[in-house]
């Protein structure tokens, strides 16, 4: 993508009356893979001319969002990401203000930005600088000023940076459309300039925004603005995404590996067996002969040799280990030397897999499971911590080392909401996990969240428990609404479960997303300590609790009063 063809660009700013301009903006447009990853910034920033520091608040306002939102992860959504560097930025000029001489009024400004990222336009306002679209040769104000008028003559900001702790900031997206152009004024340009007038100017400077740019902030002094004055103008003349043959091209710049045997050696790895293969991946235990270390290769099947969708889901599978540091999640070992084929290594693992081990312990102690639950639970927050949902989750993609250590393995299902933001002329497949640990949205056809990732936890505490699902076997093959969960204190099994540790289960795996906990780290607290609210037994009928002992009971009792009706006579 050639990124400088992306956008027109025309700029002009001014003290005017006053004694320094206060306003700041700018523009950051970076190259692939950035560019696509994270999109274009354009900022515009007027510091409070109340504050002794309005030059510096809105500098730092600016410049920190340029340089910080591009070191966010590139997991994160805009929102998320532009939210945590404004909020970063609040804070700071909260604490110098705090520092400052008794004189200090402390440091403050208002701003409006746009993160174009994709397809997608994520507008951020605080304040009453103002941001327009230019759209069909007609303008749109798409922002709202938060002032408060107490009459015609006098007002005063009700939000701005650096006034507040408690950071309130407008947010919105909306699609853009090629040829789009943005206006971003100060309160010194747009108070003195009606929108027709600014809209002519755009209108009749189509090849130079800089001129237009100028006309608009010399006719704001000229109508008698006593405040500085900053006029931004950017039109997108494509939309920034890229081609599918551009795609297929880093998808495939790299062959499949050949047939792998025990013996041969790729990349300086000598393989020594394979440890799992299906339709869709083999995956080998190797020796790293130059550092003797043992690791795992995993490699794609050549059935998928054609398949832009299954080659970007197996890249990203790497791409989403290499983001995650965390002791309880599979790591990626990154390749130091040049790699001929496509593939990726991980960490050995030497254990077995949670499948393996409900097998060996059909009867566990409670204290295992919660100490098996947590380590499980640690490494699903680093998942969501980088706004990832595994999607899943069960015992076959958990292991456990001869330490005891647990470890979430396999991220083919990953859903990335930063990735998710970017329009792919290859189409994403929407994985659904295993169905008896999937959760109730997923069939549904609603969209998933942190809390479905809990549900799938909560299946398998259930099932370490009692060797059984909550649900029963045939989960997902009827109507959802004809599902009841069975309390583990109904399920034959010869583990003591107080009442208490059974509503907590009962709570994480609600059908409706919202009902269950609203954090994991809940449920792991409720798994370790009575929550009152689930101490007292509730009464249910026993023909909902376990319909089939309801109608077996049922049917005893009425072939014993049968019987005795006989007997009578």
């Amino acid at each position: 993508m050639q990124s400088e063809s992306l956008i027109d660009l025309g700029q002009s700013s001014d003290k005017g009356l006053k004694g320094e301009n206060q306003d700041s903006y700018g523009v950051l447009l970076p190259d692939s893979p950035v560019l696509e990853q994270k999109g274009i910034a354009v900022v515009i920033a007027d510091g409070v001319s109340g504050c002794d520091a309005g030059k510096l608040a809105s500098e730092s306002c600016v410049k920190s969002l340029l340089a910080d939102y591009y070191c966010t992860p590139d997991t994160w959504t805009v929102k998320t990401s532009v939210q945590k560097v404004l909020t970063a930025t609040n804070r700071w000029m909260l604490g110098m203000a705090q520092q400052g001489g008794p004189n200090q009024k402390g440091l403050a400004t208002t701003m409006s930005a746009l993160i174009v990222k994709s397809s997608t336009v994520h507008l951020f306002h605080i304040g009453d600088t103002r941001i327009y679209r230019v759209r069909d040769q007609q303008l749109e104000l798409l922002t709202e000023d938060h002032r408060f008028w107490v009459s015609k003559e006098k007002n005063y900001l009700t939000r701005a940076m650096g006034i507040d702790l408690s950071l309130e900031i407008d947010y919105s997206n909306f699609l853009l459309e090629e040829g789009d152009a943005f206006l971003f004024t100060t309160d010194g340009v747009h108070e003195f300039v009606s929108d027709a007038i600014m809209l002519t100017q755009i209108n009749n400077n189509t090849d130079n925004f800089d001129r237009a740019a100028r006309e608009i902030t010399a006719l704001a002094m000229k109508n008698g603005s006593d405040d500085n004055v900053t006029c931004q103008i950017v039109r997108f003349n494509q939309l920034p995404q890229i081609n599918e043959q551009e795609i297929y091209r880093k998808l495939t710049e790299l062959p499949f590996p050949p047939d792998l045997n025990a013996g041969m050696s790729m990349d300086g790895y000598r393989i020594e067996r394979e440890l799992h293969a299906s339709n869709r991946t083999q995956v080998y235990l190797a020796t790293d002969e130059q550092t003797g270390q043992q690791v795992v290769i995993k490699t794609p099947s050549v059935n998928y040799v054609d398949d832009p969708t299954f080659l970007e889901m197996f890249v990203q599978e790497e791409w989403v280990g290499r983001r995650i540091d965390n002791n309880h999640v599979l790591k990626i070992i990154e390749q130091t030397r040049t790699r001929r084929f496509l593939y990726y290594v991980t960490e050995y693992i030497e254990g077995q897999t949670l499948r393996h081990w409900i097998s060996d312990n059909p009867q566990p102690s409670l204290h295992e499971v919660r100490g098996i639950v947590r380590q499980i639970a640690r490494g699903l927050r680093a998942f969501h911590r980088k706004e990832m949902i595994h999607q899943d989750l069960k015992p076959e993609n958990i292991i456990i080392d001869t330490q005891g250590t647990v470890k979430i393995i396999d991220f083919g299902s990953t859903k990335v909401a930063g990735v998710e933001e970017i329009a792919s002329p290859i189409q994403r497949l929407n994985l659904l996990g295993t169905q008896l640990y999937t959760a109730p949205e997923y069939l549904l056809g609603q969209p998933a969240s942190y809390r479905s990732d809990a549900f799938s936890l909560g299946v398998i505490t259930y099932e370490m428990l009692t060797g059984k699902l909550p649900f029963g076997e045939k989960y997902g093959e009827k109507a959802l609404s004809k599902l009841h969960y069975i309390s583990m204190l109904d399920v034959d099994t010869n583990t003591a479960i107080p009442l208490w540790v059974d509503g907590a289960l009962r709570k994480i795996l609600k059908k409706k997303p919202t009902n269950r906990y609203e954090e994991i780290s809940e449920f792991i607290h409720d798994l370790s300590h009575p929550n009152k609210a689930f101490t007292e037994a509730v009464h249910t009928p026993l023909i909902e609790r376990n319909p089939l002992a309801f109608w077996k009971g049922l049917a005893i009792i009425s072939l014993l009063t049968n019987m005795a009706f006989l007997l009578l006579k």
